[in-house]
């Protein structure tokens, strides 16, 4: 069954530009199947029913978009930046024009609630019209001469190529952040969606082209990673290089650029802890512990991970927490439900690891804990209570709808086991002392603080982690600097 065929099974649904479903990767504005024939099945987690097959390219091919990038580079590089700002500005009210249809796509292959979806597509839209501002502004910096007759000037000039690497939690948003940054600093770019989730990438590409992209600005290879990234990592003309994913493979993505020296942004594993202290609006603690926990049913680096509570209001959280959990709908992507299904068979045999391993251990069940009738990729939202310290899920990302709690006694602790861990990216805070915010914010290792709230990230703010979190920073200004070099110019007129 087509792509088409299967959208318009749910509730009737179609698209209104069925053109934006592509099954061909996309390099110089051409539609590109692989020389060979190959294919890769895409499938719906809700059913596991294939929903299309997508070109799989070879080393060789992959190659090849680096040629077309290096090509684009130098016309791309030097034009207007208010010419780059123009493009951007096409595409991303192509995007907005197309927001429904872009967000059917992403359910049918990723599976999140639909409405998420369309938040998605906001939020991925957003980062081309920041970016498109940014690149209108001046990027000349005066320097305080220190030596006689001397006038200086720092420049910011594009590096090259730009090779982007796209995970499958959320296939529009990690694309544009990456890829407007790096167009929008002069680089070109080669990207790599997730094979699980290659349909949506393909229908950005669809959009940038008709937004006037010049040919070979922005590439969309396909197929299975080892055959697509590697040519990439060996290539010196890809001059930087931008993944989001796991933490183990950004080690190996750093070890295999270190003989190219590449610019690195690695965003990478999340661990987050979500402390709750006594002096909080504890309904409001338990609303945002919701949304931080079960957003894209948990498959999210943002997702907290470990809920501590100050023991003299733990049982109460608990016990509002797990009704509010027990509550929340389950069902397929385009049912809208809460929480849809994972995206593999590995995710939902690690939340049953967790969770076995939890009990075993002494912890309490006290909401889901086990896979859902719906179908093999759905897991209940589970709440596990009295977890111990040596838990695996208090020592592993779960990336799924697992949450598990533990008490603590005094603000030194929770400090102490919220910083138990080599990731860093993102720490929940719900206090309603001042001094202690400000206590924790500074006392906490992680990238970003969140007090209060759940939602922080947008285009306009620094994204990113510490420790084994990842390296450098997505998003405001400083998302441009992994794509563009400073040259410092030292004058003196003869």
């Amino acid at each position: 069954m087509s792509m088409i065929e299967r959208l318009g099974r749910p509730k009737g649904v179609v698209l209104s530009d069925p053109k934006l479903i592509r099954s061909f990767s996309y390099i110089g504005n051409r539609w590109v199947a692989a020389a060979s024939g190959a294919t890769f099945p895409v499938t719906d987690p809700a059913d596991g029913a294939c929903i299309g097959h997508v070109a799989r390219l070879s080393e060789a091919e992959s190659a090849a978009a680096v040629d077309a990038a290096q090509t684009a580079f130098d016309a791309w590089s030097v034009m207007l930046p208010q010419d780059r700002a123009r493009a951007l500005r096409r595409w991303h009210d192509l995007m907005i024009a197309h927001c429904e249809d872009l967000a059917l796509i992403m359910v049918a292959e990723q599976g999140k609630p639909l409405s998420e979806a369309r938040g998605e597509i906001g939020y991925a839209a957003s980062f081309l019209e920041f970016y498109a501002e940014e690149a209108r502004r001046p990027n000349i910096e005066g320097v305080t001469s220190h030596l006689p007759d001397a006038e200086m000037e720092l420049w910011r000039e594009p590096v090259g190529v730009a090779a982007l690497i796209t995970p499958w939690n959320f296939p529009s948003a990690m694309i544009t952040r990456k890829a407007a940054a790096a167009l929008a600093a002069g680089c070109t770019v080669v990207v790599h969606p997730s094979a699980e989730t290659p349909y949506s990438a393909l229908a950005l590409a669809e959009l940038a082209d008709r937004a006037g992209l010049p040919a070979g600005v922005f590439n969309v290879v396909t197929g299975h990673a080892p055959e697509v990234v590697e040519p990439w990592l060996t290539d010196p003309r890809v001059r930087a290089l931008s993944f989001t994913g796991s933490t183990e493979v950004g080690r190996h993505l750093y070890r295999r650029s270190a003989d190219t020296v590449k610019r690195l942004v690695l965003e990478l594993g999340g661990h987050a802890p979500f402390l709750v202290f006594a002096d909080c609006d504890l309904d409001r603690a338990v609303d945002e512990a919701v949304k931080a926990k079960f957003a894209t049913t948990g498959q999210d680096c943002l997702g907290a991970n470990r809920f501590l509570v100050e023991r003299s209001v733990y049982e109460a959280f608990c016990a509002r927490f797990a009704d509010r959990v027990a509550a929340l709908t389950l069902g397929p992507g385009m049912d809208d439900c809460d929480l849809g299904p994972l995206m593999n068979e590995n995710a939902v045999a690690k939340q049953e690891d967790h969770v076995a391993d939890a009990l075993a251990l002494g912890a309490r069940c006290v909401a889901g804990g086990k896979r859902s009738a719906l179908g093999p990729l759905f897991y209940e939202p589970t709440v596990l209570v009295d977890v111990p310290a040596d838990a695996k899920i208090f020592a592993e990302e779960t990336f799924g709808p697992v949450a598990a709690i533990a008490p603590f006694d005094t603000e030194a602790e929770a400090v102490a086991r919220a910083n138990a861990t080599e990731y860093g990216l993102v720490a929940y805070v719900h206090s309603g002392d001042p001094r202690r915010i400000f206590r924790l914010s500074r006392a906490l290792q992680f990238g970003m603080v969140a007090v209060n709230r759940t939602k922080v990230t947008g285009a306009p703010i620094p994204f990113g982690g510490m420790k084994q979190s990842g390296l450098a920073r997505e998003g405001a200004r400083s998302g441009l600097e992994a794509f563009t070099d400073i040259k410092y110019v030292c004058r003196d007129w003869a």
